[in-house]
């Protein structure tokens, strides 16, 4: 197996001899010259040799494929067969190289690529195929028309594999053997992986010819111009602190990763009730809704996404300004993938990581040392940094308005205000209250230096009691974290926790009482919403403590009616004895 490490430097598309009609096309497209996997695959592609590329996400695999992909087509003679089929691991993808093929054949004729995958119409699919020469899709997609009948491989020249790690994991492995068996043993076989795990080559191993492995060291490469920071904040307030970093940034286009459709779901939804305009991408949405929120992405109608990692792996947008991972990555290579969408197209991108603890912090530089990469450390910012950044903007529109000629007919206003008597400065203010204030947003801020308490010396307690208990399966870390989350508290600054039936009883730094108190309104303890109070000793301790009493009064019930049945069932027991051993005196 041959080794070819390349050397990044200038090269052009010129130098790759492409045809007239797709450096026209390329040139449309707005690329300048081609990434070094381009440079390196392409030519390889051409000679006919079996391929394998180790290459990162966003460094330009597709159109290494792509261009040998549709020379392919230009040479047969019989253009009205699949001569090439790309396997990708997700729909989006599919799309995305679907539309990547047909803006690079906008001058070709006779070049027709479908894309096909699940959750579209399998009508509308086969009619296209009927006529199509390239088919993009997914292995169970591609399965399925297989069986059907309505595709046919039988004169496939080439077969690409693109992300095939993605697709291992995905369990796609016995369908993607299953797809090149069914091609000819004379195909091409093309197949790109970030990672090499045993089963790619087992793959390559069983349908690959000597192949040539192109290696690039982009994932240095993908990561020196993004800019990679994180956050530590107090558990529970992860969405505050998401939505005080896109309020200060204000990207016109970025992404949020979450590890479950669930979360990015909550996620999303919460982001739009604070206004942010933001939409969920996961796999539970249906084909037609994932098409229509990465249309409105695409197009900057929608400006924040979250998304899953699966969900994800199709996007590609070269506009992102920042990532977000709102959870940590499962593992490295998802760290990498979600990074990787900004920062493209030789653009500088931004990855903030959100992280909560130290067990977080320590698992995110992990991350950072096994890529050999720094992630600084960030501060969250507060409401009045956003309002003094969102006023800094607005000097210098209100600049920009100064620069150029005022209308004569808001001079003539400032005047007719002055001889009201009211001073330019005040007139000046009243105006920009008038044009900005709507843009002023009012956030809670995150403490991130919390106070800190030592229960073991003189530290004064007060009792706060909570309407919940025993009966909604509270236990006291569903206590202790309703109340972290909401205030500026430790879990070590919490004193004992006494939960009853009914209701429970917390103790809490008395300098502090007020503070939780107003904090605590509208929390929740197990999903639930609790009503929170200060716990008395007087006549407000008998009417809070009721069902404490309750409690333990049933408890001391139960046990002198089980004392008295014992006792009981005992006399009863020595009753009998005595008229057996009687009988036999007598019998």
């Amino acid at each position: 197996m041959d080794q070819n490490t390349i050397i990044e430097e200038d090269y052009s598309f010129e130098m790759l001899g492409l045809s007239s009609e797709l450096m026209r096309a390329i040139d449309e497209m707005g690329f300048d010259s081609p990434t070094p996997i381009q440079y390196k695959a392409i030519p390889a592609i051409r000679s006919g040799h079996d391929i394998i590329g180790r290459s990162q996400t966003g460094t330009g695999k597709t159109m290494a494929f792509a261009i040998p992909a549709i020379e392919v087509i230009k040479s047969v003679e019989d253009k009205s067969k699949v001569s090439v089929i790309i396997m990708l691991p997700t729909r989006e993808l599919a799309i995305q190289c679907c539309g990547e093929i047909r803006k690079l054949t906008k001058y070709c004729e006779g070049i027709r690529p479908v894309e096909i995958y699940g959750g579209a119409s399998m009508d509308k699919q086969i009619t296209r195929l009927k006529r199509a020469n390239i088919v993009i899709g997914t292995p169970g997609r591609i399965m399925d028309h297989m069986r059907r009948r309505t595709l046919k491989l039988d004169n496939v020249r080439l077969a690409v594999l693109d992300e095939a790690d993605e697709m291992l994991s995905m369990g796609f492995k016995e369908d993607m053997e299953t797809i090149l068996r069914e091609t000819p043993e004379s195909r091409q076989t093309v197949l790109f992986s970030a990672t090499m795990p045993d089963e790619i080559m087992s793959i390559t191993n069983e349908f690959q010819s000597d192949p040539i492995v192109i290696q690039t060291n982009n994932k240095k490469l993908t990561l020196d111009n993004i800019r990679q920071t994180y956050v530590d904040v107090p558990m529970g307030r992860k969405l505050d602190a998401l939505k005080l970093l896109i309020y200060y940034f204000d990207p016109s286009l970025a992404i949020v990763f979450c590890n479950t459709k669930k979360m990015a779901e909550e996620v999303s939804v919460s982001l739009s009730k604070s206004g942010i305009n933001a939409e969920a991408l996961h796999g539970d949405l249906k084909q037609s809704q994932r098409n229509g929120v990465m249309d409105k992405f695409r197009y900057g109608s929608t400006s924040i996404l979250v998304a899953t990692d699966v969900a994800a792996r199709g996007i590609d947008v070269n506009d992102v300004e920042f990532v977000f991972n709102y959870d940590i990555p499962q593992n490295n290579e998802y760290y990498v993938h979600r990074i990787g969408r900004t920062g493209r197209v030789g653009k500088e991108g931004n990855s903030i990581t959100i992280c909560s603890g130290r067990r977080q912090v320590f698992q995110l530089l992990g991350i950072a040392k096994e890529l050999k990469c720094k992630i600084d450390q960030i501060d969250v910012p507060t409401g009045d940094d956003i309002n003094y950044h969102i006023s800094e903007k607005n000097i210098l529109l209100v600049e920009e308005a100064l620069s150029s000629d005022v209308n004569e007919r808001y001079k003539k206003m400032v005047n007719m205000l002055l001889e009201e008597g009211y001073s330019l400065y005040d007139i000046a203010a009243a105006a920009l209250q008038m044009n900005f204030s709507e843009k002023e947003i009012k956030v809670r801020d995150i403490n991130t230096e919390r106070k800190q308490y030592n229960k073991k010396g003189n530290t004064d307690f007060s009792k706060i009691i909570l309407n919940t208990g025993r009966s909604n399966r509270v236990a006291p870390n569903h206590i202790v974290a309703s109340i972290t989350e909401k205030s500026f508290l430790h879990g070590s600054d919490i004193g004992k926790i006494e939960i009853y039936d009914d209701c429970s009883v917390v103790a809490v730094p008395s300098i502090s009482v007020e503070e939780v108190l107003d904090r605590m309104y509208g929390a929740k303890v197990c999903g639930k919403p609790v009503k929170v109070s200060l716990y008395e000793d007087n006549k407000n301790k008998k009417r809070n403590t009721s069902s404490m009493h309750e409690s333990r009064n049933r408890k001391v019930n139960g046990k002198k009616k089980e004392y008295s049945r014992r006792k009981n069932d005992t006399k009863k027991s020595d009753a009998k004895k005595a008229f057996r051993k009687a009988a036999k005196r007598h019998g």
